[in-house]
């Protein structure tokens, strides 16, 4: 079992910065790949970003590449979303979550989820 919790959401102003922060429980989280989605009012979740076990390799929606960094602290087991010149429309909850595999990372076929966390962008 991997239990996650997200942290570091809040209101922020247009072009401002957030890094939102997901501590795993448990001493298996080098074994998943970690990834971020988020769902924006009256619309479906989406894929955000995803970071493999290593953190060699990671993958961006295009919606957010060049703005977004995901980055993991395998000691800390936590995974980091840094969101850098935030726009009205990044305006969700966001969630992260924990697979075994990278494969099909867009889809929402993981097997950990947290709660969410709230991001409001204001222009």
């Amino acid at each position: 079992q991997v239990q996650l919790v997200e942290s570091g959401g809040g209101l922020v102003q247009a072009g401002g910065s957030l890094r939102l922060s997901c501590a795993a429980s448990g001493r298996t989280f080098s074994s998943y790949a970690m990834g971020w989605f988020r769902q924006a009012p009256g619309k479906e979740r989406e894929f955000v970003a995803i970071i493999s076990r290593s953190s060699a390799n990671t993958y961006y929606a295009d919606s957010v590449k060049g703005r977004f960094t995901i980055s993991r602290d395998n000691a800390k087991n936590t995974v980091y979303l840094q969101m850098n010149s935030l726009k009205p429309e990044d305006t969700a909850v966001y969630y992260c979550a924990a697979k075994l595999s990278m494969r099909n990372y867009e889809e929402q076929r993981y097997d950990y989820w947290g709660q969410g966390t709230r991001v409001t962008v204001s222009s």
